[in-house]
């Protein structure tokens, strides 16, 4: 998927200085992890003069001589030799790994023909290969139509333009053979370049676009995978899976590549299982087996009018068919009982606990609450104890003068009420 610091947006490798070539994949597809990088070299003219150049992030890869004297490592811009022009790719395999990618491929090393490396990619060739480069979005849009108004049976995939923008790769996915004649001048009168057409099947399509399976990993096609081998049903039914298409089908609509993972494991371990064993006479009937387990060596039978399912050992099958080859029929099958390894948790049954719980844990932590805050309320009370006095003091200090000037006040209006009475008595009579 990739860490936004590996990016290149602007044209060179950042952040984490793994140049493109960090274990999640995300910077390039087909991500190859070189681990002999930091080994010396102890011969330079016995080393391996040619590179392996990925192109449109990974989804073509090929390889080109280093004519020049520079000295590439993975993930810098590398201008080379195209068709008419120049290409623009990011460099993905050096040294012997690449010596033995060409070995696998049967690619000769020292091929007059293979093409060549031009220089490292300048400022110029990254800006007119990420203008090329945004063109290609419009140009499938733009061609889909054109193929749509044309009534051809096709689907337009991807389109790759080359970076100096003079030549056009169109991807197409097609049921039936396709004349593309008139096409292709319509192609070439539209964008004016050189269309080259490429018929692709529906994995190379899932690789190309990329996405999640159902395992929740990237699709193998799109990461790692480079041959496709022919998968069907049978390997399905080796490791009793269901045969449900839904299930059993991936991205691109055809049966999924990891069915022929572990098909050679079960093919192995199913060579001890006894041959022609698919019917076992019984006095009830026809057995038919349904099922073999190879984790448990079982073999799992089912009786006429009945849906029950029963185990038998690979030693009583072949006891079963020693004895319906001479002509006897046992009575029954003897299946085994097949046990869980897993425990079974056991819930607990319902218990009646009212007035058997004890509460004196609880009365244990209210006392000690209280005892600790009586110990905190003691010094507290002798400080108020203690300033008691002193506040009694200051209020009387404080009453003293009040009271005076109360008392002064009711003499005041004492001699004013004695004065009234005074002048109200009549004068004495002479």
């Amino acid at each position: 998927m990739g860490c936004s610091s590996c990016g290149t947006a602007t044209g060179k490798v950042a952040g984490c200085k793994s140049n493109g070539g960090c274990s999640s994949g995300g910077c390039n597809r087909m991500n190859v992890f070189d681990w002999l990088l930091n080994l010396p070299v102890n011969d330079e003219d016995a080393a391996c003069k040619v590179v392996e150049v990925s192109f449109n992030n990974g989804s073509r890869k090929d390889f080109f001589r280093n004519s020049t004297v520079h000295h590439f490592e993975k993930g810098d811009f590398v201008t080379v030799e195209g068709i008419s022009g120049f290409d623009v790719g990011t460099i993905s395999l050096t040294g012997e790994l690449t010596r033995l990618q060409l070995k696998k491929k049967g690619i000769n090393e020292f091929d007059p023909e293979l093409k060549k490396v031009l220089r490292r990619s300048s400022d110029k060739d990254l800006e007119v290969w990420q203008q090329n480069k945004g063109r290609e979005k419009d140009a499938i849009i733009q061609s889909r139509a054109i193929a749509r108004q044309l009534n051809l049976e096709m689907k337009i995939s991807e389109v790759e333009i080359q970076a100096d923008g003079r030549k056009a790769t169109f991807f197409y996915i097609a049921d039936d053979r396709v004349d593309f004649r008139e096409l292709i001048k319509v192609y070439a009168r539209e964008f004016k370049v050189k269309v080259e057409m490429r018929q692709i099947g529906a994995r190379q399509e899932a690789a190309k676009v990329g996405g999640i399976g159902s395992c929740g990993r990237e699709l193998c096609c799109s990461t790692w995978l480079t041959d496709f081998k022919s998968v069907n049903t049978t390997a399905a039914r080796y490791q009793n899976l269901s045969i449900n298409q839904s299930k059993l089908s991936g991205q691109c609509g055809r049966l999924k590549c990891c069915l022929n993972y572990e098909l050679d494991t079960y093919l192995d371990a199913l060579q001890h299982f006894p041959e022609n064993a698919e019917t076992l006479q019984v006095a009830k009937g026809t057995a038919t087996l349904i099922k073999k387990d190879i984790f448990k060596d079982l073999m799992w039978y089912i009786l006429p009018d009945s849906n029950k399912q029963y185990p038998l050992t690979i030693e009583r099958v072949r006891k079963i068919k020693q004895l319906n080859a001479q002509g006897n029929v046992p009575s029954e099958l003897e299946a085994v009982e097949v046990t869980s390894q897993k425990v079974k948790e056991v819930e607990p049954e319902f218990v009646d606990v009212v007035g058997q719980i004890s509460l004196r844990s609880l009365d244990k932590a209210e006392k000690k609450k209280r005892h600790h805050h009586s110990h905190k309320e003691q010094p507290r009370q002798q400080q108020q104890q203690k300033s008691q006095p002193q506040n009694q003091q200051r209020s009387q200090q404080q009453q003293r003068p009040q009271q005076q000037q109360q008392q002064q006040r009711r003499d005041d209006r004492q001699q004013q009420n004695q004065k009234k009475d005074d002048r109200r008595k009549p004068p004495p009579k002479k």
